[in-house]
Formats: C-alpha cells, sequence, structure tokens
C-alpha cells in the first residue's frame, strides 16, 4: 500500500462464530509460481498488509484472513493464503468453509465440489449448500501420545501430538471446565501448557512449533462427542470447534481405535457450535478427515488507508 487513500475489497463471514475476512480486490502482487512461494514474498515484503486487513482498528485478534490467489493448480477453483494477527497458517478448516460460502456469495464458485490449494497441499470443498460445506482435510495424524509437560502453577499435564494441517497439544481431559464462563482461565492455562512445550522444546515435526492448544471435556449433551476449546498462535480462543484442531483430534481417536473409519464425530466448541467430522485411512495409515460446518455472511465493504494515519498499517500486535 502507498502513501495514498487505497481500498481493499473484502467480504466478512463467520463460521460457527469464528471470523473469516476474505480479501477478493485490492491485495499486493505477490508474483507468479507455488502458493509457498507467494507466502514467503508475502511474510517477507507485504507483511505491513496483513497488519492493515486484521489488527486494530480495522480488525481485531480472532479474525483470520483469507488472501485470494490465482492457483498454481489447474485442476483449484482458487489459491488461498490464511494469516492472523500474528502470522500465517498453513490451513484452516474454519477460514475454507468461510472462503466457500464467500466465493459462493460472489457467485464464483456454483453448488458442489471444488478444490482449493493452500499452502499445506490441496483440500477438496463441496458446497452442498449455501450456508453448509463440507471439506476434505490434508492427511493428519498423530506424531506422539502421551507426552508429559511441565506446567507453571499446574504442575505435569498430559497431551498429544497431532498435525491437522496445523500443530496440536491435545488435551484429553481439561483441568479447567470448557465453559464459556473459563475462557480467561482457560486461555491463561493454554498459553502456560504452550510455553512449558517451548521450555521442554517439544515440537512437531522438523522441530516447528506446536501453535495451538486444544483442551478436551466430556460432551454437553448426547448429540455431542466431545468439546472442546483452542487457543490459537495470537492469543485468541477459536469460536468454532477449530476445523484443523477436529482434524487433528480425529487423528488421535483413529490411533487410540476409538473411532472407525467413517465414523461420526461431532465437536462442539466452548461456545457451543458444532462441526461434524469422520474420515478415512490412505495408504500411509494417516487419516484424511471430512469436516462439516457452517458459514455465513457478516459484511461485504472496503478496508480504507489514508495518508497520515499513524496506524495506516494496523496497531502493531506484539503476541508475548
Amino acid at each position: 500500500m502507498n502513501q495514498q487513500s487505497e481500498s481493499v475489497c473484502i467480504i466478512d463471514s463467520h463460521t460457527g462464530g469464528e471470523p473469516t475476512r476474505v480479501v477478493y480486490e485490492g491485495a499486493p502482487e505477490l508474483g507468479g509460481g507455488s502458493i509457498n512461494e507467494r507466502l514467503k514474498r508475502f511474510r517477507e515484503q507485504k507483511d505491513s498488509f496483513r497488519q492493515f486487513v486484521l489488527n486494530e482498528p480495522r480488525g481485531w485478534e480472532a479474525v483470520v484472513g483469507a488472501l485470494l490467489c490465482e492457483p498454481s493448480d489447474p485442476s483449484c477453483s482458487t489459491g488461498v493464503i490464511f494469516f492472523n494477527n500474528t502470522g500465517y497458517l498453513g490451513m484452516c478448516g474454519h477460514g475454507t468453509i468461510g472462503v466457500a460460502v464467500t466465493l459462493f456469495h460472489l457467485g464464483r464458485i456454483g453448488l458442489g465440489k471444488h478444490r482449493f490449494e493452500t499452502p499445506v497441499g490441496v483440500v477438496e470443498v463441496d458446497l452442498i449448500e449455501s450456508n453448509l460445506v463440507a471439506f476434505t482435510n490434508v492427511p493428519s495424524y498423530r506424531l506422539s501420545a502421551g507426552v508429559q509437560v511441565e506446567v507453571e502453577g499446574v504442575g505435569v499435564i498430559s497431551g498429544d501430538v497431532a498435525w491437522g494441517g496445523n500443530w496440536f497439544f491435545i488435551v484429553e481431559k481439561s483441568p479447567i471446565e470448557v465453559a464459556i464462563t473459563n475462557i480467561r482461565q482457560l486461555s491463561e492455562l493454554a498459553q502456560k501448557i504452550r510455553l512449558g512445550l517451548l521450555k521442554k522444546g517439544i515440537t512437531g515435526k522438523e522441530g516447528v512449533e506446536i501453535d495451538h492448544i486444544e483442551l478436551m471435556a466430556p460432551p454437553s449433551s448426547p448429540e455431542v462427542n466431545g468439546r472442546s476449546f483452542v487457543y490459537c498462535p495470537g492469543g485468541a480462543y477459536d469460536r468454532s470447534p477449530c476445523g484443523t484442531g477436529t482434524s487433528a483430534k480425529l487423528a488421535c481417536l483413529a490411533a487410540d481405535g476409538k473411532l472407525a473409519p467413517g465414523e461420526i464425530w461431532i465437536q462442539e466448541s466452548v461456545i457451543g457450535s458444532r462441526f461434524e467430522g469422520s474420515y478415512i485411512k490412505n495408504k500411509l495409515d494417516q487419516i484424511i478427515p471430512t469436516i462439516t460446518g457452517t458459514s455465513y455472511i457478516t459484511m461485504k465493504g472496503r478496508l480504507v488507508q489514508q495518508a497520515g494515519d499513524l496506524f495506516k498499517n494496523g496497531i502493531p500486535f506484539n503476541s508475548e
């Protein structure tokens, strides 16, 4: 963005209460090549755009951005780069559902199956109805089970390290009730767990930081299989049940023999929204999850950046 008055076209939606902001016009030029090559340029050369779109005073910590790109894979309807208040995401499940509903709203796709190219691979999206979407995620798996971490003021907590498009540390039984009245306490606990993982050097594959914490609890009703609180990289909690988090949970259930291929798992978020998940296995004994949820358009507009605005690129954010 230059020093003159500029605007960017966006559509906001929410998936199970979690907001997605799709940038569909006015984004900086990222050049050609793969989605990962363009993500690298975005991160290294155009990060001020991410901050402008998501940080206060135009955004807030819970919003996930989705930048639409020309796909390098011709079988895909779009490429998409997901980002949040602190950086970039390999995949975003609720965001994928939101992007599908947004593209339909824009008249760019119709009902039926489509493919989206993301930095961690191609995901297949089935737009069942205008607001109902099922997406088939990237292969997911559990890396380690029963990992113990010392948590300040709490003691030792055990959890599983799993991949569902992002890296998760999943605690089977949250020591704090997963309830909307306990958001602050749950967030503080999750942050302490994340710091404990860093201190002990517990990571995902190839040393990648585990940046999502998922605290599980018993179901709230017979229609639900599990209830979750998911703490995101930038310090916000996921209002939705988290698509990549549900995928990671399915991988753990499959590894423990607690959920059969094709069997339905209903995961409920801390605010009560729900995703439906199931899986099949691939030849590498990983799971291929399918997550179903709803998304609704909340706003269509332009973000304006004017010369002379002290916060034209947003208020600087520090996750520490």
